[in-house]
């Protein structure tokens, strides 16, 4: 093995990606460590460097995802309102989502799917990205229960237009930030027909 390729920066979206396509082939459960880490050109040593386990690979990026989700509520400015905000940290999210983790979308879904354990580990990851948002949105002095909703609202935007963007036609040139600002216009619209 190439020991440059263990160093590559790549390494841990060689690692998911790797990981995915085991999960999508063979089932989560039936996949190994050494798999993925054989899959990636990596060693298993390696692969704990980036992971814990195998369920972290899910979570892969999430850190950075919630600090541009935080970072773009914060910066947003003073006179917006909540759900504004919140585009605001769509958006500079959205920024960090290149065409690797768009064509990743759809495989990633069906291996989420597969999988109960996997189920639950994106659950929790959502969890971690509305308490991001909604500590970004306690910081520029919303109430607890709005910044709550705006933040589950930020989240499920974040997860529709993540799933249309990723299915989506490659071609058409546009990120993910339009895709997930549409789906949080969608969601603050059915919002009003609550009442």
């Amino acid at each position: 093995m190439d020991l440059m390729a263990r160093w590559q920066p790549e390494t841990t979206q060689r690692l998911v990606v790797a990981a995915v396509d085991l999960f999508t082939e063979q089932g989560y459960d039936a996949t190994t460590v050494a798999q993925i880490a054989e899959r990636a050109g990596v060693t298993k040593s390696t692969f704990f460097r980036h992971f814990s386990d195998k369920r972290e690979l899910l979570v892969a990026g999430q850190e950075t995802l919630s600090t541009l989700l935080a970072e773009g509520i914060t910066d947003a400015p003073p006179e917006a309102g909540p759900l504004d905000a919140v585009a605001a940290g769509l958006a500079r999210a959205s920024s960090a989502m290149g065409p690797a983790n768009r064509e990743l979308g759809p495989r990633l879904k069906a291996a989420v799917a597969a999988s109960t354990e996997l189920q639950e580990r994106d659950a929790l990851k959502s969890v971690g990205l509305a308490a991001a948002m909604s500590g970004a949105l306690a910081g520029r002095g919303v109430p607890e229960p709005v910044a709550q909703v705006a933040a589950e609202l930020g989240v499920l935007a974040f997860k529709r237009g993540y799933a249309r963007w990723s299915e989506g036609d490659r071609d058409d040139g546009q990120g993910l930030a339009p895709y997930a600002l549409t789906a949080l216009t969608e969601l603050r619209a059915a919002t009003a027909s609550l009442s």
